[in-house]
């Protein structure tokens, strides 16, 4: 009796330590299994993180060289505009001089003889002048 009373019996401590020795175990084995899949979580993620990250780079890069080359052309053709604006802009500059030098060398009379060869030489033209300028001055007297 003493036996089954001692605390100490190696008969009752077995199969106590066998258990938690054989639990220890377990948790031990359950714990490495689940570390090793959180390490594998962590590779897989920071694998998809380089991936997305190289994706980006990639993507900002072609976005980049679009809009360089957009920005190439754009200049090239605002280019040809201002050059066009500019060319129209010294023709009519050019034409105001030539009327300018025209009023200031010319007298009245010489220039009615002027208005009757210009009316002989294109009477369509000369007329059309005419009632558009007949409109506008009626329109002002109207005004006034």
């Amino acid at each position: 009796m003493d036996d089954q009373n001692n605390p100490t019996n190696d008969k009752h401590q077995q199969p106590d330590g066998g258990a938690a020795t054989a639990a220890r175990l377990k948790l031990s084995e359950k714990a490495a299994e689940v570390k090793a899949q959180v390490a594998d979580f962590g590779r897989k993620t920071v694998d998809n993180l380089e991936e997305s990250r190289h994706s980006a780079a990639g993507a900002l890069g072609q976005t980049a060289a679009k809009l360089h080359s957009s920005g190439e052309h754009l200049s090239a053709t605002a280019h040809t505009a201002a050059e066009q604006i500019s060319g129209a802009a010294h023709k009519t500059a050019d034409k105001l001089e030539a009327a300018a030098d025209y009023l200031r060398a010319t007298d009245l009379k010489t220039m009615g003889e002027d208005a009757k060869d210009v009316v002989k030489r294109y009477p369509g033209p000369a007329l059309a002048a005419a009632a558009v300028l007949g409109f506008l001055v009626a329109r002002s007297l109207r005004r006034d």
